[in-house]
């Protein structure tokens, strides 16, 4: 699976309050498109999410599946897993963080999918796309409101 999505976008606001909202997945069915609930199962000591739960329904994707989190001690990146899934096989990703000196953020976000049912590639590069721009646009509103 080495094909992957990748885009990026520039956020007004320090590099860790942009992680502490990409830590809070409890709240992303608040401002992600999709998500319809998350269920932290574990924490890192720092109160970080370990692992996750999902309830997702985005159009072509409706799954319910599990993820693993590895948090940078930087605060620079978050990556993640899939580890359980139905409708998903795999669902690998990473939000990079560049601080820019000035009070905003570059965030990249990396994201591969691969589904159980038969998708031609270009369409599945195609909803990698909308999910990763999608994702992006709502970080950086939801960052930017303050909320």
């Amino acid at each position: 699976m080495a094909d992957r999505t990748e885009s990026s976008i520039v956020i007004a606001a320090e590099p860790a309050r942009v992680l502490d909202v990409i830590a809070d997945l409890r709240r992303y069915p608040e401002w992600s498109d999709g998500v319809q609930s998350v269920t932290v199962l574990t924490e890192y000591e720092d109160g970080r999410p370990a692992d996750a739960r999902f309830v997702v329904d985005a159009g072509a994707i409706k799954d319910t599946y599990e993820l693993e989190y590895d948090w940078a001690d930087d605060g620079s990146s978050v990556t993640w897993h899939l580890t359980t899934g139905h409708m998903l096989k795999a669902l690998d990703g990473s939000y990079e963080l560049t601080g820019g000196g000035d009070g905003t953020t570059t965030v990249v976000y990396k994201l591969a999918v691969d589904v159980s049912i038969p998708m031609i590639g270009m369409i599945k590069r195609k909803a990698e796309k909308v999910i990763v721009d999608t994702a992006l646009k709502g970080l950086k509103e939801r960052v930017e409101s303050g909320a």
